[in-house]
């Protein structure tokens, strides 16, 4: 690309800066258009920002070298500009719209016909929604999370360990849908209760209550109220699409795009949360880094770069628990003395110290007709790890506690090909086999 063809990127999340980044690297000239302020972050590690592990300066980004910061409010393909909140107006020759994704607010009554929400009641998406969380989210005060999601549960965790009480609602019978089986959602809901989360399942959220503009409680659709001042919508997210619809190109859940990441318009590209590639949008993290790989490069001058689409898996990660209830670090004002472990010789051994709640799940973790099913379960340790195999291909999974013993697995599930030849089983002691 001649360095007269300018590439303008509208947007400076994940995907925009880490295309950013890339052009830059490859020596093409590109502009970030960056709504949010001060600098990019990271909205994947939000959660950490919110149980107080990390400030939010360890989740910033590095800022691209020209990052201009405000509000686009109108893109003209015809003319090839982009217009700010301020009245300026950018021209391009290669537009990329990475302009990400809104969290989803539900129907629910009680609220308003305006996007204002009624204090107490917070989405949690951005860096300025976690910030607020954090402050309102005292120890022992109650909140209540709508939405048994990864995001759900995450933030579940994340307030929990800021000694809230928190109590998920979520209206499916599981948490987190269909991305685990039985045992993994079991394990999923035991570390919560250590954690002191309460957890309702098959209870929809259908309105909320009210006083002088302030939430005063959530309610279900059976009826019940759940009495709380602080309450968090995590019901998932939805493509931001506005910019694009406007200019007139091609739009359904997402801003469409082809293997080239190219719109319907030839001069214009998108990335990250809000293209849909293949009838598919993507969420964060690695569809959008590889995306921004693909689109680096062709914009650069391989003609031949394409992104062939993206197999995430699920991952979550929630803080340690003590075996009594309470979070890791938490005072546990009714917890009972511990009692030590005793060794072969009688001399008493330190207890292992709590560790995180780690998990992966990919693919299908329910067998089919014909699928071989392998299991291993340590109690002792918390772990459970389950591949479905297909043929000699694996076909989905979970895993809890000890990762690394599958990431031999995991990448052979993203690159479709068959199991490692290491000659062992791929989670060494298989418990069970066959599909129904």
């Amino acid at each position: 690309m001649s360095p007269k063809q300018r590439v303008v990127v509208v947007g400076a999340g994940l995907a925009g800066v880490a295309l950013a980044r890339r052009l830059d690297r490859l020596g093409t000239p590109v502009t970030v258009l960056g709504e949010e302020r001060p600098r990019p972050y990271n909205r994947v590690l939000l959660t950490e920002v919110l149980a107080g592990t990390y400030p939010p300066e360890v989740i910033a980004l590095p800022s691209p070298e020209r990052l201009r910061h405000g509000r686009v409010t109108r893109v003209d393909p015809c003319d090839r500009t982009v217009r700010r909140a301020d009245g300026s107006v950018v021209d391009y020759h290669t537009l990329v719209l990475a302009t990400g994704s809104a969290p989803t607010v539900p129907t629910l009554r009680g609220l308003g016909e305006g996007p204002e929400l009624p204090a107490g009641l917070h989405p949690f998406h951005t860096l300025d929604d976690c910030l607020r969380l954090a402050g309102a989210a005292r120890a022992g005060r109650r909140v209540a999370i709508v939405g048994g999601g990864p995001l759900g549960v995450t933030a579940a965790g994340a307030l929990a360990a800021r000694g809230a009480r928190v109590v998920v609602v979520e209206r499916s019978p599981r948490l987190l849908g269909i991305r685990l089986d039985s045992t993994a959602e079991g394990l999923v809901r035991r570390h919560l209760a250590r954690l002191g989360v309460e957890v309702r399942t098959s209870a929809a959220v259908t309105g909320v209550r009210t006083v002088d503009g302030a939430l005063r409680a959530v309610e279900t659709a059976d009826g019940r109220l759940l009495h709380t001042r602080l309450a968090v919508l995590a019901c998932g997210a939805s493509p931001r699409v506005k910019l694009a619809r406007e200019a007139g190109l091609a739009v359904r859940r997402g801003v469409l795009v082809d293997d080239a990441l190219r719109t319907s318009d030839p001069h214009v590209h998108a990335l990250g949360d809000c293209a849909e590639h293949a009838g598919t949008p993507y969420g964060p993290a690695v569809p959008a880094l590889e995306q921004a790989a693909t689109l680096a490069a062709l914009l650069s001058g391989d003609g031949g770069a394409r992104y062939r689409g993206s197999r995430p898996p699920t991952r979550l990660t929630l803080p340690p628990a003590t075996r009594t209830g309470t979070r890791a670090g938490a005072p546990a004002a009714v917890a009972a003395p511990r009692r030590e472990r005793t060794g072969d010789a009688g001399r008493p051994s330190p207890a292992r110290a709590p560790v995180p709640f780690d998990l992966v799940a990919f693919g299908e973790v329910e067998a089919g007709p014909g699928d071989h099913v392998v299991r291993f379960a340590d109690a002792t340790r918390g772990s459970y790890r389950k591949v479905v195999v297909r043929g000699d291909r694996p076909a989905g999974g979970v895993l809890v506690g000890d990762l690394d013993a599958g990431d031999a697995l995991i990448r052979a599930w993203e690159a479709r090909e068959p199991l490692p030849a290491t000659g062992e089983d791929p989670l060494h002691p298989p418990t069970d086999h066959g599909g129904p």
